[in-house]
């Protein structure tokens, strides 16, 4: 195989995409009461959130450095394609950018390496990836691989709904977007991606399921051309409501497929329990 696509751990990678030899996680590291819990295969999402729960302070994500992308890079493969979350949201893409020019110029063979910007987190990172593989499949050169997906990000559309927004708003993810309704209330924010790739709201309703239904109709108002997309829900220890928002979804739009994933361990420091990511 003469490429690969590092995605960093806020992608979730599909059952599918680990068994392929394609793909290489870049993991990101969560700080919890003093602890460092790496996000990689050993992750146990039912402990991280026990400890979150218990904690009295907010959780700290710290992204991977350049040297540790520069790790990634080395091998055999003429082409190297990075995915990492928002450079809006988090470090990741600028560590991986300064690693591909320091590895580059340490290298004197020529692999080519191209990082994108995801202007995304979770499963739309698992998108773009799977979409850099898809062009490559098709015989795609670099150059087109990369036109192709830069132009698939610009089309991508990300929602969410969480039950708990402390550790977006502790982390200052939320900058910009108006103070929320007191908690007591139980309003519940639907949220999601500009194209720039920093947070907005699109509405709000009071309870989650009221929310999920208000984000699944601001989904299907605005998709479009899905007849040829794949939808991603992510979800963070909900499965059934994973899968009722999947349902409610293929009711009103036709996609090319579906698939759900739970989050990894980033996502799920940051949707919490209950929280619901869907991308298109």
């Amino acid at each position: 195989m003469d490429y690969k696509i590092i995605v960093d751990s806020c992608g979730e990678l599909t059952q599918k995409m680990k068994k392929s030899g394609i793909y290489k996680t870049a993991p990101l590291s969560m700080q919890v009461d003093g602890d460092v819990i790496v996000d990689d295969a050993g992750f146990d999402q039912k402990d991280f959130l026990r400890r979150i729960a218990a904690s009295p302070e907010c959780p700290k994500s710290s992204c991977p450095s350049p040297e540790e992308y520069m790790e990634l890079y080395r091998g055999a493969q003429e082409r190297v394609y990075v995915v990492t979350l928002s450079s809006e949201l988090s470090g990741s893409y600028n560590s991986a950018e300064l690693g591909r020019k320091l590895f580059l110029e340490e290298q004197a063979d020529k692999t080519q390496i191209h990082v994108f910007n995801s202007r995304s987190a979770s499963v739309g990172e698992t998108l773009i990836a799977m979409k850099i593989q898809e062009c490559e499949e098709n015989g795609y050169g670099f150059e087109k691989t990369v036109e192709v997906t830069e132009r698939y990000i610009e089309s991508q559309h990300t929602y969410f709904v969480l039950e708990n927004l402390d550790t977006l708003r502790k982390n200052g993810r939320l900058t910009g977007i108006k103070s929320f309704v007191a908690s007591a209330l139980n309003i519940k924010p639907v949220l999601g991606s500009t194209p720039e790739g920093t947070i907005c709201q699109f509405g709000q309703a009071r309870g989650m399921k009221r929310a999920l239904v208000k984000m699944v109709e601001q989904i299907a108002g605005e998709a479009k051309g899905t007849k040829d997309k794949v939808l991603a829900i992510a979800h963070c220890n909900c499965p059934e409501r994973a899968r009722e928002v999947e349902r409610m979804l293929l009711d009103r739009i036709h996609v090319r497929d579906s698939f759900l994933v739970d989050t990894a361990g980033i996502s799920t420091m940051y949707a919490n329990d209950g929280g619901i990511i869907v991308v298109i």
